[in-house]
């Protein structure tokens, strides 16, 4: 009997060198991940260091991954090459895991296919929430909300094998991302970067009156390098990590309402998906929950991850 195939997939994002497989079906069989270190009271990497950081962790992750995947035959390789699918969209840290990617090709005599880390979110986030063949195959629109972006897009099924859908920027932020004003606001608290995990159990542990935040939306743009400002000042007056955290994860979860309202009421019956690292966030998913019928994906397919590529690497290889 011939062994079973799988579809490996490489991300190397500025945050987190993530290796995953899925198999013939498209069930995700493997998701590896390790974030990249960043020092103390720092608020991220650079590239060059990222880029180092890849070089350093991949071969620990894909010697995980052949332990794993011993029984299966790897058939495809996809990998993360540009942030978004279009033209001039680039970061040094992605040239990592595509000329890994195409190393692996080469050296198995396997297709190498590309995509955006942006369509690896999407694909991530549609998988977890258990309706990607169906929703992928109509229009839909889609949060990515993470440290590096904080965008709206309207997704439409795709013409090309490489992208089995279409992407536009429809709104999203005006200056700074919703994952930089939490990682801003936690290092300035002397938490360690990335802040979200610990700013949420931090909000959760909140028991004081948190001030009402006010936000700044304009159709489907938003201004949040207030929110930094604002942020700081309140932990300057109270001291408080926990009432400072909740007052950014407020200010979030409005700011995102009154997108989704305006969103709806240009495509009023429209399927809505929030995707990216800072929608792994239990207290954001709660919230707008209670106001919008949409999918969320779970915290191991929400933040970076390599899921998403695989998947996609699958659905190009079959096509």
């Amino acid at each position: 009997m011939a062994d079973p195939i799988c579809f490996i997939g490489i991300d190397t994002s500025n945050y987190t060198t993530s290796v995953a497989a899925c198999d013939a079906d498209g069930s995700v069989i493997l998701n590896l991940k390790k974030l990249l270190e960043v020092n103390d009271g720092e608020r991220g990497l650079r590239q060059s260091d990222a880029v180092f950081a890849h070089i350093k962790n991949l071969p620990d992750l894909l010697s995980s991954a052949k332990n794993i995947l011993r029984d299966y035959k790897i058939v495809a390789v996809g990998c993360s090459s540009t942030p978004r699918n279009v033209e001039g969209s680039y970061m040094p840290c992605f040239l990592v895991g595509r000329d890994t990617a195409l190393s692996i090709g080469l050296g198995a005599n396997v297709p190498v296919f590309q995509f955006s880390h942006q369509e690896g979110h999407v694909m991530a986030a549609a998988y977890s929430s258990g309706t990607a063949d169906t929703l992928i195959s109509s229009p839909f629109c889609a949060f990515h909300v993470s440290g590096g972006t904080t965008e709206i897009l309207r997704v439409t099924p795709g013409t090309t094998v490489a992208h089995p859908f279409n992407i536009e920027l429809i709104g999203g932020t005006s200056d700074l991302n919703a994952g930089q004003a939490i990682d801003r606001t936690g290092v300035a608290m002397g938490l360690t970067f990335p802040c979200g995990r610990e700013m949420e159990c931090l909000s959760d542990n909140c028991k004081e009156k948190v001030p009402k935040p006010r936000v700044s939306v304009k159709g489907l743009n938003c201004n949040l390098s207030g929110l930094e400002s604002l942020a700081g000042k309140l932990y300057t007056t109270t001291q408080s990590r926990e009432v400072t955290s909740r007052f950014v994860l407020d200010y979030l979860v409005l700011t995102f309402t009154k997108l989704t309202e305006n969103l709806l009421e240009r495509y009023p019956d429209t399927k809505l998906l929030f995707a990216g690292g800072v929608m792994s966030n239990k207290y954001i998913q709660g919230k707008l929950s209670e106001h919008f019928n949409a999918l969320f994906a779970s915290p191991e397919f929400s933040a970076d991850n390599a899921a998403g590529i695989s998947l996609l690497c699958r659905l190009a290889y079959l096509n």
